[in-house]
């Protein structure tokens, strides 16, 4: 997951909008993707965890 979100940064900064943005911000913004999308892993696992003992 992590490469995913490294990968996409690369590719925006290389490519996109976010070329046109400070690397810092880019840096935020990155990590704050990385935990938005390991929140949503972790609530995914608790999820079928809970659903597949029923």
């Amino acid at each position: 997951m992590l490469f995913l979100v490294a990968a996409l940064m690369l590719l925006g900064v290389v490519m996109g909008t976010v070329a046109h943005m400070p690397p810092a911000a880019t840096v935020v913004a990155a990590a704050a993707i990385a935990v938005w999308l390991g929140i949503f892993a972790l609530r995914e696992r608790h999820g079928r965890r809970r659903t597949s003992a029923d």
